[in-house]
Parts: structure tokens; sequence; C-alpha cells
């Protein structure tokens, strides 16, 4: 594999890298070989190792001496925090999408919630949560502040590394989602002020998080939610 014309190395590198973390191809705890990266990037470690910079600075990657690199491991802090600030960034980038969001987008958006909807008689936390991210990116995408968009698809890269799916823990959360994105696309669609539309969308994403808090208080403190999530799902 080579770079891209338009990428240089140490970008494609901080990309290939971190949507494998993102999939879980490279599971928490994963040691990162920069050699190996390299050779299978056809370049040098040169790029590798600043990529692995990129995101160690991410949170995605840690780095310990005489240890190496690795995919960070997942802790409930680090969900909580990401949900937090995924909430406040999608939550601006939407608003700021709104006036370039055409027709077909919205569309888009309610034929994707649609099929949320006809998945929960027979629920599949998985493919709600995947159909759930597309719903999302749909909405943000248009949004014209490149950073902003690059910096909600980061938090969404972490929140998909901590979770595999939030509505495996709270499923009963998932009409409420699907009712409050109908909700989200009328009120774009009505034109409404992007103060509205903000205020909407950030508090349809820390809704799905006070869900997910208040679920974790009638289990075990000692439970290690996460690493029973992921084994179930093995």
């Amino acid at each position: 594999m080579t770079a891209t014309a338009s990428l240089s190395k140490a970008e494609t590198a901080y990309r290939w890298i971190r949507e494998r973390v993102a999939d879980q191809t490279y599971q928490p705890g994963h040691k990162l070989v920069l050699a190996q990266i390299a050779l299978e990037l056809d370049t040098s470690v040169v790029p590798v190792r600043e990529a692995i910079r990129r995101l160690e600075a991410d949170g995605l990657v840690t780095f310990e001496r005489n240890v190496g690199a690795r995919v960070a491991m997942v802790d409930q802090g680090s969900y909580t925090q990401s949900m937090e600030t995924v909430a406040i960034l999608e939550a601006a980038a939407v608003a700021q999408a709104q006036g370039h969001l055409g027709v077909d987008d919205l569309d888009a958006a309610e034929q994707i919630n649609d099929r949320m909807r006809a998945l929960l008689d027979d629920f599949e936390p998985a493919e709600f949560t995947r159909l759930n991210h597309e719903f999302h990116e749909m909405l943000y995408r248009r949004c014209p502040n490149e950073r902003l968009c690059t910096l909600v698809e980061l938090e969404w890269d972490r929140l998909n590394h901590l979770r595999d799916s939030t509505f495996s823990f709270v499923p009963e959360r998932a009409l409420e989602s699907v009712e409050e994105h109908s909700r989200i696309v009328a009120l774009i669609r009505a034109r409404a002020s992007a103060q509205e539309v903000e205020r909407a969308v950030r508090e349809h994403r820390s809704a799905t998080l006070r869900s997910f808090q208040n679920s974790q208080t009638t289990t075990a403190p000692s439970t290690d939610l996460i690493a029973d999530s992921r084994k179930d799902k093995s």
C-alpha cells in the first residue's frame, strides 16, 4: 500500500492505524510494531512514528518505555468524557451544517431512521448502533468547518473503540433515540434557529449518556462492564 498523492505518508499511516483501532482490528492492548506497519504501508518507520505520536495525543494509543506503543485500554471515565465531548462538538457541527443540508440529505436521514425503527421489534444493538452513526454523519457532514468535522469524527472513533454498542446496555433508550432523531430532522426542515437545532442535538446526545449512567447504578461496582460487553460480542 502506498500513500496517495493528496496525503503525506504520515497522514496515510495515521488514518490507516486509526481505522483499525476504530473497527477493532487492533484491540485494546494490541502492540503496534512500527516496522511491521511500515512494511504493510510500504514506507519507512519515520512517518509511522509520527502517526503514532498523533494517535497518542488523540488518546487512542499509549506509549511506555521498554514496552512500546499499544492501543489504549478502555475505561469508564474515557467513555463519559467522549460522550460529553461529542455532544458539544456534534451539536455545533449540525447547527453549522443545517443551512447546507438539502431535501435529499434530510430524506436520506429519515430513511436511515426508519431502518432503525424497524429494528426495534427484534432489537439488534450492533446494527442499530451502525445505523445511528450513519444518521448522525448524514447531518453533520455538511458542516463547512472541516476542522470541526474532523474533531467530531475523531470522537466517534474513540467511542467505537470504547464500546461496541451503548444500546446493548440501555435497549429502552433506542425508541427514545429514534423519536428524537425525527424531531431533529423536523426542526431542520422547519428552518429552526441554529441555537434551537444545536440545543436539540446536544440534549439528544446527552440523554443517551444519562441513560447509560443511570443503568450502571443498578449493577455491582466491581463489575467490569466494558470487558463483559466485549466478551459477549466475541
